[in-house]
């Protein structure tokens, strides 16, 4: 399965690796949205987490209703509801009061079960947090909620013990030990699959630390000079040359 659409960076034939941590979010995030339930998936930048979803969901049985919400700033409660109501693509104004909008998104979520994907939730704060609650404690409503963050969403979670005792699984992304770097990258693009575990420990130690958008980066540079110095496999030199363009002193 190609993941040249989940990076940062185009990346042909990049695949998905089946890590122990993508293993373990598909189980919960199947079990969550069985039960209508939150679950929380935190963690490191680049760690995996959004693209591990993105895979997991698709997984899921066909015909799951799932909208994904994406905050790049701390919004009120006022701006969830209007993220939620373009989510669900409803028709007409939005209400102008929060009583009318609230019975406006309820009623809608009664309709049939939904799964919400909450991405880049270190940006919630507790009201934000509390109103996604607030939605998900109506008896009526089906809805399940995966929250996907940085550490920030995982912190401001913990201090509010009515979300918090509501969450159903909680998931830590780790960076890559250089055990799973190892078995993983010569996985994840064919231009490691046969180069040697020295110089991939190399460029985990030196660049990537673990991290699988350092990798993709690395990986397009890696490409670049292997095209450019005419290099069939990578080697010391490619990876000291892709390490000069992502200011990685070795």
């Amino acid at each position: 399965m190609t993941a040249a659409a989940y990076q940062y960076v185009d990346l042909p034939d990049a695949c998905v690796v089946t890590t122990r941590a993508l293993l373990t979010a598909r189980e919960s995030i199947a079990d969550t949205v069985a039960a209508r339930a939150m679950m929380c998936i935190h963690g490191g930048a680049g760690f995996g987490k959004t693209l591990a979803v993105n895979i997991c969901l698709r997984a899921l049985q066909p015909g799951e209703d799932i909208r994904k919400i994406t905050f790049r700033a701390r919004p009120t409660a006022r701006a969830v509801r209007y993220e939620l109501f373009t989510a669900l693509g409803l028709a007409g104004e939005p209400p102008r009061y929060p009583s009318e909008f609230d019975r406006l998104l309820k009623t809608a979520l009664a309709e049939r079960p939904r799964t919400f994907l909450v991405d880049e939730a270190q940006w919630l704060n507790g009201e934000a947090f509390e109103y996604f609650r607030y939605l998900w404690d109506d008896p009526a409503t089906q809805l399940a909620i995966i929250f996907v963050g940085g550490e920030g969403c995982h912190t401001v979670l913990r201090r509010e013990p009515m979300l918090s005792s509501r969450i159903f699984i909680w998931q830590h992304f780790t960076r890559l030990t250089p055990e799973e770097v190892l078995e993983a990258i010569p996985l994840f693009h064919p231009i490691w699959s046969d180069a040697e575990p020295d110089d991939i420990s190399f460029a985990d130690q030196h660049a990537a630390h673990g991290n699988f958008r350092n990798w993709a980066r690395l990986t397009a540079h890696a490409r670049i000079a292997m095209r450019r110095l005419d290099r069939p496999r990578v080697d010391t030199e490619i990876l000291r040359w892709a390490f000069s363009r992502l200011g990685t002193p070795v």
